[in-house]
């Protein structure tokens, strides 16, 4: 009688990333193995960017998680590694400050995915840890269940087998934008985004507290790609010069005016391969559009 592998038998597998914060992956660490340490249907996968401050020697420690310690920091491809070890039906990311709620977020994940074959995209409720919404334009402005035009990266789950055929996070992106550039793929595929708020994950960081340089360069650079990608001529040229303002704007608020030139030169450097989006694609994700019209900027209600 041959021996029946356990590893395969896994619902879901949470992925989470870290990069020199030791505190935060502790509290997560924590938090993930109160909620399902001792479940044999999901499994927790920590990937280490090459942290220096004790995370990877932390996280090797830990009998019950498996680590992925990487030699340097490779941005979001860091994610790829956990994702392609990863032998769940479907997978929930985390970032190193975010964990799901309660243990009734992660069966209403596999509920969800098991009975709904169209949805391939969770998109959770973000909060804080006081419980206040951490609302962001990438989901619907209501707390009411339904269609999402997007979801954000520090909390959502997917098919893992739609999410390898998409080819993971696209790994030149670095930061910021790959969950978008993933949101189009996945709806080109026919798949749904779902916004549910009765998933609910807790995200103790803000983006407030990130250094400016970041804020201006990957989004510039990785926002020009999506826009030269997926958008249509005139409405492609008049994103990204909205795009290039409002970049050039931030960038002298943050004294990052050199960074904003890079950004805008290595978009340009790159050749992006044009994807066109369906009228209904871009409908469902017209508040991309709208992120990145200077018109909506500067006309949007206070």
């Amino acid at each position: 009688m041959s021996k029946i592998d356990l590893h395969n038998n896994k619902k879901l597998s949470i992925v989470f990333l870290n990069f020199n914060r030791l505190h935060e992956t502790r509290q997560t660490v924590d938090q993930l193995l109160k909620l399902c340490g001792r479940r044999t249907d999901i499994e927790i996968i920590a990937v280490d960017n090459g942290s220096n401050d004790g995370t990877a020697e932390f996280l090797a420690s830990q009998e019950n998680i498996q680590a992925i310690l990487l030699d340097v920091n490779y941005g979001i491809a860091g994610y790829n590694a956990g994702f392609k070890q990863a032998k769940g039906d479907y997978i929930l990311v985390l970032d190193d400050d975010s964990c799901p709620k309660d243990a009734s977020t992660l069966n209403q994940i596999i509920d969800v995915f098991d009975q709904q074959p169209a949805i391939g995209v969770i998109a959770c409720h973000i909060e804080t840890p006081m419980g206040e919404a951490q609302w962001s334009w990438h989901l619907p402005p209501q707390p009411v269940a339904g269609s999402s035009p997007f979801f954000i990266g520090c909390g959502f789950a997917i098919r893992r087998n739609l999410f390898q055929e998409i080819g993971w996070y696209p790994e030149e992106f670095f930061l910021y934008q790959n969950e978008v550039e993933v949101a189009y793929q996945v709806r080109q595929r026919h798949f749904q985004i779902f916004y549910l708020p009765d998933c609910r994950v807790v995200h103790r960081g803000m983006p407030c507290q990130r250094p400016g340089w970041r804020r201006i360069y990957f989004p510039t650079r990785n926002t020009i790609w999506l826009i030269k990608r997926y958008y249509p001529q005139p409405k492609s040229t008049y994103m990204i010069i909205s795009r290039m303002t409002i970049g050039l704007i931030r960038s002298l608020q943050f004294g990052e005016f050199i960074t904003y030139l890079r950004a805008v030169f290595d978009a340009y450097k790159q050749p992006v391969k044009k994807q066109q989006l369906s009228p209904e694609i871009l409908k469902e994700t017209s508040v991309f559009f709208r992120q990145n019209s200077i018109f909506h900027h500067l006309f949007k209600r206070a």
